[in-house]
């Protein structure tokens, strides 16, 4: 079974990814914890899911991605 510490981080960090995704206008529906990897047996903390994603929601993303990127390269 997994470390309840990884879980509630696993847990934590999608609800800030989610949130800040949020901030941008953007929604990935079907975001969330990978259930194999979160009920695994194995000592390895669980992953996030990004799922799945229209064109356009995929399009957002990527031109809030390079917006930051630039911005730090500055």
């Amino acid at each position: 079974m997994s470390d309840h510490d990884s879980d509630d981080a696993a847990r934590e960090c999608m609800i800030r990814l989610r949130e800040a995704l949020a901030e941008h206008g953007i929604t990935l529906p079907s975001l969330g914890l990978d259930l194999p990897t979160f009920a695994s047996i194995y000592l390895t903390p669980p992953l996030i899911s990004l799922g799945n994603c229209n064109v356009k929601t995929a399009a957002q993303l990527t031109a809030v991605l390079r917006t930051a990127a630039a911005t730090t390269a500055r």
